[in-house]
């Protein structure tokens, strides 16, 4: 199994290489589609996760204020978008352990 340094490194590079969304997708597949899943199932489940990236991404850039220095209202906009992720990646976390995958 990698460890966080080299899955951080991993990051990196792949949004330097305008891959990080493409990375993360990859990443949800592996933990959560069976292998054998159909082919349209796998291509909607992708659309629905890069749509809802594209979401998130185009309403951060539409909800900043203008300027080129961030904010208080960015940063606590920034902050309510961290706490509305943290509590589905809690919920996802509590699943992984009642569905035994952990």
């Amino acid at each position: 199994m990698a460890d966080r340094q080299f899955l951080e490194q991993l990051s990196k590079k792949m949004a330097d290489e305008g891959k990080l969304i493409e990375a993360g997708w990859i990443g949800l597949r592996l933990a959560w589609i069976p292998l054998n899943a159909p082919k349209d199932q796998i291509q909607q489940l992708r659309d629905a996760f890069m749509a809802g990236a594209q979401h998130l991404f185009s309403s951060i850039m539409e909800i900043l204020d203008p300027g080129d220095d961030p904010t208080t209202a960015d940063l606590t906009r920034m902050d309510l978008i961290n706490k509305e992720l943290l509590t589905f990646y809690n919920e996802m976390q509590a699943r992984i352990k009642t569905d035994g995958r952990a």
